[in-house]
This record gives C-alpha cells, structure tokens and sequence, in this order.
C-alpha cells in the first residue's frame, strides 16, 4: 500500500463523502434501516449518526480499509452505537444466508472492483423479505455528460480510490437477481454533473 493510499486517500475520501448534498441523501436513506442490519462500505462511519437506534437489533459494518474502519469506530463510539466491524471486501461477506433484514449501501457501489459478485453476497445474506437500501452515484442519463464520464473515469479513479463515475447503478442491482421495488434520481446540487447523478431507494430479493 503507497503512503497515499495509506495515509491521504482515507481523509480525502471522508472529506468528499461528507459534502453538504451528499450528507443530505445520507439522512434520507439510513433512518430506514431497521432489524438486522449491514452496512457495506461503512468507510468512515458517515452515515452512523443517521441511523434510528430504536429500529436497530443488530448492526454490522464491512469495509476492506483498516484505516477507514479505524475512523468509523471512533464514530460508533461517539453515537453510542455497537457496531461489528469486519474488514473485508464486499465480494466475499463472511456472513450467514438469509439473515439480515436490511443491507444499506451508500456511495460504494462505485468502488468495489467486482460489484456483480458483492451485490450477489448481499443477496445471498439478505432475508427472503429483506430490503437493500441502496444510495448511489453514477452514469447520467444525457448524452453529453455521459461522453464526459467515460472520457475521465480512469484517471477518476486513480485519485479517487477507484471510484468509477460511470456504472449504471439500477443495472449492476437487478443483474444480481434483485428487484428495485422504488427509486428516485436527479443531479445532486452544488455538485459537479459528471460525480452527481445521484439514484436512491431501495430493492428486495427477486424470487
């Protein structure tokens, strides 16, 4: 791991990832989260402020980065919140089947290498009647800010941790055997069009 991935990409993407628009898609999503819970990509901890504790029974957290996984706990700690912590990639959750009522994933989808088999993994440890609650950047909908996308996502990502700004968010879900029961998208405000084409909502096992 370089000295930048190690001891700058951890702070910047905390910083970007708590920008005032996207903090506010953060308190629309998480409070709906209830039972047993997974968040995958927790990083550093952002959306832990937001979560309603009385719906909560159980709440894990999953993320590769020890060093992000390190801020979250100081997070956890502050909100009061018992949180599991794993460090592990999404693709491989060493989790049970059927067994969380709520997998909530924000602003990770763009990251993870292999983001078909990780949405599989949340599949398989979600319960038949449980929901992915999901809040997400990617490709934009017009033409010419989409051109724009793919002609920068490579050197994107080499700044960005490997954020990918161009996946198409309600694709990489139902591919995976999910079905989006509701969903909402629009440009973030106060963002730039090509990081700011924002989806939101949520979706169940597709039986």
């Amino acid at each position: 791991m370089s000295f930048y991935e190690k001891y700058i990409l951890p702070r910047f993407l905390n910083c970007a990832c708590a920008a005032e628009p996207i903090t506010f898609q953060r308190k629309k999503v998480t409070p709906l989260a209830e039972g047993k819970v997974l968040e995958v990509g927790i990083g550093s901890g952002l959306n832990l402020p937001f979560y309603d504790k009385s719906k909560i029974i159980e709440l894990w957290g999953i993320d590769p980065s020890k060093e992000l996984n390190a801020m979250a706990k100081k997070v956890a700690k502050k909100e009061g919140l018992e949180v599991n912590f794993i460090s592990s990639s999404a693709e491989d959750i060493p989790l049970p089947d059927n067994y969380f009522d709520t997998v909530l994933i924000t602003y990770t989808m763009c990251t993870i290498p292999e983001v078909k088999r990780a949405n599989d993994e949340i599949k398989r440890v979600l319960k038949n009647n449980g929901k992915m609650i999901f809040c997400e950047h990617g490709v934009s909908p017009d033409d010419n800010v989409r051109k724009w996308q793919n002609r920068i996502n490579t050197f994107w990502g080499k700044i960005a941790g490997g954020c990918n700004i161009n996946r198409n968010i309600p694709k990489l879900i139902e591919n995976s055997g999910l079905k989006i029961m509701q969903m909402e998208e629009m440009y973030l405000p106060k963002t730039p069009k090509i990081a700011g084409y924002n989806y939101w909502g949520y979706a169940i096992v597709n039986k």
